[in-house]
C-alpha cells in the first residue's frame, strides 16, 4: 500500500506536504478495507479487535465503510486508519513467510508469549491494543524476525562462546 503525499507545488507555502491525496485514498480505501476484512477472517477477529485495529471508529461508521466496501462504492478512509490497514498487511505477510501453514501462525498469533515485547500475552492482543503503536511494534518484531536480525536466545549460548581476550590475538 503506497500513499504518496499530496505534491509539494499544490501545498501551502512554506508546508512540503501536509495531507495525503484524497485520490490516493480514494484509491486504496477498498481494496485496502477488503484485505483487510479477509485476514481478519482468516485470523478469527473479533468485531471488537477489528474495530480497535483500524483505530476505534465509530461504529455505525465501520458498518457504513463495509457496506460500501460490499457494493464497490468509492471509499476514502483516514490516513489513519490506511497506515493501520497496511501495518495488518505487513503482520500477515511476515507471517506467510515466516510459517509454512496458516495455522501455525494462528497458533503463534494466539498463544500466549513470553518474549519482552508480550509479557505473557498473545501477539494478537499486542496488535488489537486499539494503538496504531501496537500494530506497528508487532510488525516490526515479525519483519525483524523474517529477516534474520532478532529470533529468540538460544539456551545456553553464554556457556558455549566466551568472549575474546588478548589470549586469542595470534601474530602470524
Amino acid at each position: 500500500m503506497i500513499l504518496s503525499p499530496t505534491p509539494a507545488a499544490a501545498a501551502p507555502a512554506g508546508e512540503s506536504w501536509r495531507h495525503f491525496s484524497a485520490a490516493d485514498r480514494k484509491r486504496l480505501g477498498g481494496p485496502g478495507l477488503r484485505s483487510f476484512v479477509a485476514i481478519a477472517d482468516l485470523w478469527g477477529l473479533t468485531e471488537a479487535e477489528r474495530m480497535r485495529m483500524l483505530g476505534l471508529p465509530g461504529r455505525s461508521t465501520y458498518f457504513g465503510w463495509l457496506a460500501k466496501v460490499r457494493t464497490d462504492a468509492p471509499l476514502i478512509l483516514p490516513l489513519d486508519t490506511l497506515l493501520r490497514i497496511s501495518a495488518v498487511l505487513g503482520i500477515h505477510k511476515a507471517l506467510r513467510i515466516l510459517f509454512a501453514a496458516d495455522a501455525d501462525a494462528l497458533f503463534w498469533l494466539r498463544a500466549p508469549n513470553s518474549g519482552p515485547l508480550f509479557g505473557g500475552q498473545p501477539p494478537l492482543a499486542l496488535a488489537a491494543n486499539g494503538t496504531q503503536d501496537g500494530l506497528m511494534l508487532l510488525r516490526r518484531h515479525l519483519d525483524a524476525w523474517r529477516g534474520g536480525l532478532f529470533s529468540a536466545p538460544l539456551p545456553a549460548l553464554d556457556d558455549v562462546a566466551a568472549p575474546i581476550d588478548d589470549s586469542d590475538i595470534v601474530w602470524a
